[in-house]
């Protein structure tokens, strides 16, 4: 019991300087899609999905402010956010929710930067990708209908992008009535642009691949990966389902970068060995720091 109660306190012990650089990191996402919203895609009546969409339409039809509509959509589902996931994300999804409203409300005034509507659904779909990206890698939200799609899909036959994906090309079409429907197709591409840099945000460039290689040559390719790659590799006991014969599977893990000297080792040393890559999106513990190649 004691042990529990230790973990307990373990796990709910978080650091101040830990604490400051997720409110920083809030705070500039939040900060930065108020700058891609107010200076990139409201001058040019694109949309963005979700609240923030439902949000610039509702403003542009009663003359309200935006950033009070970002308040008031988004109180809801911070209550759900609360009960389904937790208090931590309720509160960092309201702290970047508010910063994100009073950005609007002060950039407001400020003049756009193009009123050209493909640079501003291009450059303003980059800007809002990064700024919610770097929101939802600190732990929070700048959109509740991700919330909304997660009790839709409990009890629909549908996944949570699927429904968020319903809710947004709903929104999207919306502007067409309101601004024209060239407006909802540059809105169309400025939100898969941000759908897009928002992955790249959370996950960075440096994505990593695992490898998965079958050979009669395990032992040369995996000696050859550690010494001329710089990687390290583990070998893993298969047997073949048809042929009954054990195989020596090679697993390893590597950045993108070393795909290719990877097969081409891998070609040299047995070229019809079964060769599998795929992409990781997050590697932590182990030794995947390379090592020197000698």
């Amino acid at each position: 019991m004691q042990g529990d109660v230790a973990k307990v306190k373990q796990h709910s012990k978080i650091s101040i300087a830990k604490l400051i650089c997720r409110a920083f990191l809030i705070f500039l996402g939040s900060a930065i899609f108020s700058v891609g919203l107010e200076i990139f895609l409201v001058p040019n009546k694109i949309i963005d999905g979700g609240v923030v969409g439902i949000s610039i339409i509702t403003s542009h039809l009663t003359g309200v402010p935006i950033g009070i509509f970002l308040v008031l959509f988004n109180l809801p589902f911070l209550y759900i956010g609360y009960k389904q996931i937790g208090k931590t994300f309720a509160i960092s999804t309201l702290y970047a929710v508010a910063v994100m409203s009073l950005g609007t409300t002060l950039l407001h005034p400020v003049k756009a930067l193009t009123f050209d509507p493909l640079l501003a659904a291009v450059f303003g779909g980059i800007i809002l990708g990064v700024g919610v990206g770097l929101v939802i890698r600190s732990g929070g939200s700048l959109d509740g209908t991700e919330i909304m799609a997660i009790l839709f899909s409990k009890k629909l036959p549908f996944s949570v992008g699927e429904v968020v994906m319903f809710f947004n090309l709903f929104i999207l079409s919306s502007a067409g009535f309101v601004f024209g429907w060239d407006h909802a197709m540059y809105s169309l591409i400025a939100y898969y642009i941000a759908f897009k840099v928002i992955d790249i945000t959370i996950e960075g460039f440096d994505e990593s691949k695992s490898v998965w290689i079958i050979s009669d040559n395990s032992r040369e390719i995996g000696d050859a990966i550690i010494q001329r790659l710089g990687r390290g590799v583990t070998y893993l006991q298969g047997e073949g389902a048809f042929t009954g014969g054990n195989k020596l599977v090679i697993f390893c893990v590597i950045n993108r970068l070393e795909e290719a000297k990877l097969k081409s080792i891998v070609e040299e040393l047995d070229n019809s060995a079964f060769l599998a890559v795929g992409n990781i999106h997050d590697v932590k513990g182990g030794r995947f720091n390379k090592k020197d190649i000698h």
